[in-house]
């Protein structure tokens, strides 16, 4: 059962020192937990809830993964790495995870408007798509539109589909994963607030709680929005935490056209004035997905409300509407909190301040299609093995920090 509450046990020493602790256990938590916890290694996972949980960025029902990454190619290889391990982790403990439904991005490819913080998106995956050789399509005019009716297309609209693309489903992942991890005799502390991270001076690193410290040789800090506290003033000069809000509407016409077996994920460039707009179809009677980002108003994740409110919706449907045919009715709304860098790439580096400390966040609101394999990076470099995959770019140096 998830969730024991030990103060020592299976996963430690006799001296009562783990190999890492991990603090914070959504997405890059879990995956890195049960990465470590394949390995062998003593480990312990803290939590300030109870995850899978819906105060992060690891909620939802749904993610979408593509393969070719119009944020850069380098993220190209982290999702193939990703995809595996999901694949893996489903035989492992029968959970579907991964759904491979097909994924459309379309637009004007050269619209110069931005979608995570990238103004090539649509260029860029097309680009990437070649680079590694993913399969897919370009479609334009008529093709595109008898293709998917479910969408409204501009003349000028250009269509790249995946048809490895397609979602998972965020809180079932997290949860598989921390079930292994523990089962492989990983500890756990859910609902516990870590004050403190602090190293010894003989190379260990003490973490404080109120429920008392833990010593370990090594940290993995992917806190989400909560990791801002152990960051310098320098480095929280190019980290910001953002609330996002995500709604599901009922689209017009024949609702079975709108569900995974027919649709798509999807993301829309917008053209310059227009909001970005991206969302899944209709997984459950909730209808279609839909969900934009915003990168200006800052929030500290404690203060952040969960309501959604009326003008919210209203905006997101304005922006569900420039892509697909949708009622009036909303039929669920939510909130979550994206930890975003400046440049709007990861951090996966070890902590200036905190030797021994590994910081796998912030992830900057895409993140959740590449977790296993940041996971499995974590494990590699806390045990000091050779990194699998080349991670130089997510680098704090590139801040100057």
């Amino acid at each position: 059962m998830i969730g024991r509450d030990m103060s020592t046990g299976s996963g430690t020493s006799g001296k009562g020192v783990y190999d890492v602790v991990v603090v914070g256990l959504g997405a890059m938590g879990s995956a890195a937990l049960y990465q470590l916890a394949r390995r062998g290694a003593r480990v312990l996972g803290i939590d300030r809830f109870r995850p899978p949980h819906t105060f992060g960025s690891s909620h939802g029902d749904s993610r979408i993964t593509r393969q070719a990454i119009g944020e850069g190619a380098v993220y190209t290889p982290l999702v193939l790495r990703a995809n595996q391990i999901w694949e893996e982790l489903e035989a492992r403990t029968g959970e579907a995870l991964l759904y491979r439904i097909g994924a459309l991005v379309f637009g004007n490819p050269g619209s110069g408007a931005p979608m995570h913080k990238r103004t090539d998106f649509l260029a860029r995956t097309m680009s990437v798509a070649v680079e590694f050789g993913i399969p897919h399509e370009l479609l334009t005019g008529s093709s595109l539109r008898e293709r998917f009716p479910q969408f409204r297309f501009a003349d000028d609209d250009v269509g790249y589909f995946e048809p490895g693309g397609g979602y998972l489903r965020p809180e079932r992942c997290v949860e598989a994963q921390l079930r292994v991890a523990e089962a492989l005799g990983a500890d756990v502390r859910f609902d516990t607030v870590v004050s403190g991270i602090e190293p010894t001076g003989d190379g260990d690193t003490v973490v404080r709680t109120a429920k008392g410290t833990v010593r370990a040789r090594r940290v993995v800090l992917s806190a989400g929005p909560w990791a801002v506290d152990f960051l310098s003033p320098s480095c929280l000069e190019h980290v910001g935490v953002y609330r996002q809000v995500v709604a599901w509407f009922r689209p017009k016409g024949v609702f079975a056209e709108h569900e995974p077996a027919r649709m798509p994920v999807f993301i829309r460039q917008p053209s310059p004035g227009e909001i970005p707009v991206y969302g899944l179809p209709a997984i459950d009677a909730n209808g279609v997905k839909v969900a934009s980002e915003q990168h200006v108003t800052r929030c500290r994740p404690e203060a952040s409300s969960p309501v959604v409110e009326p003008a919210e919706r209203e905006g997101l449907l304005r922006a569900g509407r420039q892509a697909l045919r949708l009622t009036d009715e909303c039929t669920r709304a939510i909130s979550c909190l994206y930890t975003v860098t400046s440049d709007g790439h990861f951090v996966i580096d070890w902590h200036p301040e905190l030797p021994g400390t590994l910081l796998v966040s912030p992830c900057s609101g895409h993140g959740f299609k590449h977790s296993a394999a940041i996971g499995e990076l974590a494990a590699q470099l806390t045990l000091d093995e050779a990194p699998a995959l080349d991670i130089s770019a997510f680098a704090l140096s590139r801040f100057g920090a």
